[in-house]
């Protein structure tokens, strides 16, 4: 498998980093973690989400409670109230592909009893040249599994157990024009509401109190 992925190192992939050696820079970013256990206990439940705007926690969905949620004033004033509801219906749905994909990602490594994870990360950023970069990235035990770049039009198995995904999400071009419009669209969008919401809190944030620097339905 590919290198784990710590703690730390999935914080890192939430943060906004800035740009460097003539690179456009990072003005704003969205990110979505989602983590699936096996075995949930008091303060880990089954199945958690987090929205992240530049490294700052704006919702969160556990299945413990059931419902989406504002971690911030501005996101609490800002959709109207059915965004919630819509987004408690998403994050049900994807509780249970998730749930589904740990188990056929756990079977590609003759996973046994005990604790097992799948995370997934995906986003996107707004550049100050004005561009959309995004991507999305699912791992399994803190390991990567399979990730996809916008507009990279391909997806990158990180070891052999994830080459038959590959094939098949690039053989279906569904699966890759959904990703594309939601990396490419459907992301932006929804982060340029969010700034709005909370313009004033972002645009006088220094980097100093960021998170510090440093993906799907299988169908298989």
């Amino acid at each position: 498998m590919a290198p784990a992925l710590g703690l730390g190192a999935l914080l890192a992939l939430l943060a906004l980093p800035g740009g460097s050696g003539g690179q456009p820079k990072v003005l704003h970013s969205l990110r979505y973690l989602h983590v699936a256990v096996t075995e949930p206990s008091p303060g880990i439940p089954q199945y958690l989400v987090l929205g992240y705007v530049d490294g700052i926690p704006i919702t969160r969905y556990d299945s413990e409670r059931g419902q989406t949620e504002p971690l911030t004033p501005w996101m609490a004033a800002g959709p109207e109230p059915e965004y919630w509801d819509r987004q408690t219906q998403i994050n049900e749905r994807n509780r249970l592909i998730d749930a589904n994909n740990l188990e056929r990602v756990g079977a590609r490594y003759n996973w046994s009893g005990g604790l097992h994870t799948l995370h997934r990360i995906h986003g996107c950023d707004l550049l100050s040249d004005g561009s959309i970069r995004g991507s999305s990235r699912l791992g399994y035990n803190g390991w990567d599994f399979i990730s996809f770049e916008l507009g990279s039009g391909s997806f990158v198995a990180a070891d052999g157990s994830a080459l038959s995904t590959k094939r098949k999400w690039e053989s279906d071009r569904i699966t890759m024009e959904r990703r594309t419009h939601y990396l490419g669209n459907v992301c932006p969008e929804g982060l340029r509401k969010f700034i709005g919401y909370g313009r004033e809190v972002l645009e006088h944030k220094g980097e100093g109190d960021r998170i510090p620097r440093g993906m799907w339905d299988l169908g298989m």
